[in-house]
């Protein structure tokens, strides 16, 4: 598996509260997405920077989505240009299903 970090920062700090209300808007794009196990929106402490930790089942799958167009979407959307970094995910945790993924 693979997880991407994408950040951004914001041209102004921005509450939880209004994070919140951004990420449930676009929350259903990204629900049924193929190729992605999971996504959590995030919001530094200081509400100056944000992004969002994917888990996905390959790194294509991952490029599938972070086009010119979603990054063009992304800065109309926060005003900022998001950066992509990718990392291997060879052994998961998962506390709610109660298993470990890629252990074999």
């Amino acid at each position: 598996m693979i997880t991407a970090l994408v950040q951004f920062n914001l041209p102004e700090p921005v509450t939880p509260e209004k994070a919140k209300t951004l990420f449930v808007g676009s929350a259903p794009d990204y629900l049924g997405l193929e190729g992605l196990v999971r996504k959590y929106y995030l919001l530094s402490e200081d509400g100056r920077s944000a992004g969002g930790v994917y888990l996905w089942q390959s790194r294509e799958a991952a490029e599938q989505l972070y086009t010119e167009a979603w990054e063009q979407m992304i800065e109309e959307r926060y005003g900022a240009r998001p950066t992509v970094t990718y990392f291997h995910s060879p052994v998961i945790v998962d506390n709610l299903a109660g298993e470990i993924l890629g252990a074999d």
